[in-house]
């Protein structure tokens, strides 16, 4: 198929939508494309709930088939769901020798065929994916541990809106150059000095996206299309636990790059054997111009340490905390923080970690509550969303791995335990590790408590920390998130002073903050075109999903001058 005919054609089917995100980027007005819902899918070309479990199910025990991917020198796989089930897919395994100079290869049409063709052909790239939502959602489901629900729409509506989002900063920072002008200095009685200019945005080089296994398309999608948008190759190199949701994106985008006329290795996949560890040399060659990263502290700093030759955006760990310090709506406040600590077993990124609440207690709309009854109310508002095994199961899914298991383990011998954690019986899957949340109780005072409250506890533990006044418990937010970083922060207040001590902390130290949620929307939960994912200005983070420092960075203007 020709190019030129594929590309009006994608340029009459996108441009809208390429319009429409760009709108939504400019008001942070809520926006989506991508339905949310399961029986939004079944028509015009996409799959419904039946025909994506047939597609996945027709994925086990087979090759992930991307047989004309330059360099493949094995087949490897061994993902293990958390459900219980052995996927058996296997994928193939790169000679990276070959394959990343036959990615560099495609790099100069991609490069000029501009930013507005690159942007629809990812736009197609998307479209095709959200096509096959249901496929991906147990895809998603089955490598991270998500709620079947949670995995249709984090791993499904949600990551194609980030990446869509991801697209439209892109587009919007190469456009902001004009391709061409005309310079004319004046130059008194003499002829003036006239030049032509040409602008092109030309990329870095090869990007590489090292996956995670909680989120692997809502963390992968941003890195992979900002850096696609931008005119470079994109490697993936997914966690080795939760391959399939990027291998299935790499071959979809593979097909839409060849139908549109480039070259397919424009993405590629890095698939590794088991403790292979492929990414750290990966991350050194010099082809890898751009890293996008998510995962933990320690190989976040590594990469941000000696990976000289690229631009790196990592998304790292933090310590997320709610300051409890009033409220006029207690049993909303409780139901907010029950839904917040208890969502996908505490495995995100965003979910809070330290609850700061006044050793004197706090005042509600029911009357004071001390710091003893908060916790309490606390824990039986977890225990009542959760009582029902049914649902406990709708809204934690599957402890991903077994060190998130050996945390939760340990958590209860740290303090005094406010509520306990409990195993819940997944009838349709018997061998997935399902828990309930555990609350321990620390006091801010004692430096012995600090170390567990200091540190990030990855999973559904939860401190609730006694802090002596309000003011303590700011100073201990500012300090945390200075030292540890955080994703997200929480205050509940109904002081205005208070209120402005916390939003003035958190603008110092460069920390999301929501305030007083008491109904569904929840501070582990963002949204594409309008919120902010971290914000690049605290050690959890060196990137904000999704904004111009995100995306601008990956190509630089060249300009070719002449004398007109």
């Amino acid at each position: 198929m020709a190019a030129e005919p594929t590309a009006h054609a994608l340029l009459q089917k996108h441009r809208p939508t390429l319009d429409q995100a760009l709108e939504a980027i400019r008001t942070r007005a809520y926006w989506s494309p991508h339905p949310e819902h399961p029986k939004a899918y079944g028509e015009n070309g996409s799959l419904d709930a039946a025909a994506g479990k047939a597609a996945f199910d027709a994925l086990l025990g087979n090759r992930l088939d991307l047989a004309d991917q330059p360099g493949i020198d094995d087949w490897v796989g061994g993902e293990v769901s958390p459900y219980g089930i052995e996927l058996g897919v296997t994928y193939p395994h790169p000679d990276i020798d070959v394959l990343l100079p036959a990615m560099r290869a495609g790099q100069r049409a991609w490069r000029d065929a501009g930013a507005e063709l690159r942007a629809v052909v990812c736009l197609e790239i998307l479209k095709r994916i959200s096509d096959r939502t249901h496929q991906f959602a147990h895809a998603v489901m089955h490598t991270s541990g998500q709620a079947f629900m949670m995995a249709f729409q984090a791993g499904g509506p949600h990551a194609q809106d980030r990446g869509l989002e991801a697209v439209a900063y892109a587009y919007a920072e190469q456009v902001r150059t004009p391709g061409q002008a005309e310079w004319t200095k004046p130059q008194g009685k003499r002829d003036p000095l006239v030049l032509t200019k040409r602008f092109t945005a030309v990329p870095r080089g090869i990007g590489l996206v090292i996956g995670c296994n909680t989120f692997p398309t809502w963390n992968g999608y941003p890195g992979l299309f900002a850096s696609l948008a931008t005119g470079n190759a994109v490697l993936v190199k997914p966690h080795p636990r939760a391959v399939l949701p990027l291998a299935l994106t790499v071959r979809i985008a593979r097909d839409v790059l060849a139908e549109a006329g480039f070259d397919p290795n424009l993405v590629a996949l890095a698939a590794e054997r088991p403790g292979e560890g492929i990414a750290k040399t990966l991350a050194l060659r010099p082809e890898i111009r751009i890293i996008d990263y998510t995962g933990s502290t320690a190989f976040g700093d590594w990469l941000e340490t000696n990976a000289h030759q690229a631009q790196v955006y990592t998304e790292k760990a933090g310590v997320n905390t709610v300051i409890v310090h009033s409220t006029d709506d207690y049993q909303g406040m409780l139901s907010n923080l029950a839904f917040s600590l208890s969502l996908y077993s505490g495995q995100m990124c965003t979910t809070p970690q330290n609850l700061l609440i006044p050793r004197d207690g706090i005042a509600t709309d029911q009357g004071h509550k001390s710091f003893d009854e908060v916790t309490a109310d606390l824990a039986r508002a977890v225990d009542g969303l959760l009582g029902d095994d049914a649902r406990a199961n709708a809204l934690l899914g599957a402890i991903v791995n077994p060190d998130v298991k050996a945390r939760l383990g340990a958590a209860a011998g740290l303090g005094e335990v406010a509520l306990a954690s409990r195993e819940v019986a997944n009838p349709e899957f018997p061998d997935a590790v399902v828990r309930t949340p555990v609350i321990v109780k620390l006091d801010g005072a004692k430096p012995d408590d600090e170390a567990a409250y200091m540190s990030e506890c990855f999973g559904p533990v939860s401190f609730a920390v006694a802090v002596d006044s309000a003011a303590d418990a700011v100073e201990l937010l500012r300090r945390t998130v200075r030292e540890k970083g955080a994703m997200t922060v929480g205050a509940y207040t109904t002081d205005a002073a208070t209120e402005q001590t916390v939003e003035e902390a958190c603008l110092e130290e460069a920390a999301q903050l929501s305030l007083n949620l008491t109904g569904g929307v929840y501070v582990n939960q963002t949204a594409a075109f309008s919120d902010f994912h971290g914000s690049g200005g605290n050690p959890a983070a060196n990137a904000a999903l999704t904004d111009s420092a995100f995306v601008a960075n990956r190509f630089r203007m060249v300009e070719v001058r002449r004398e007109a």
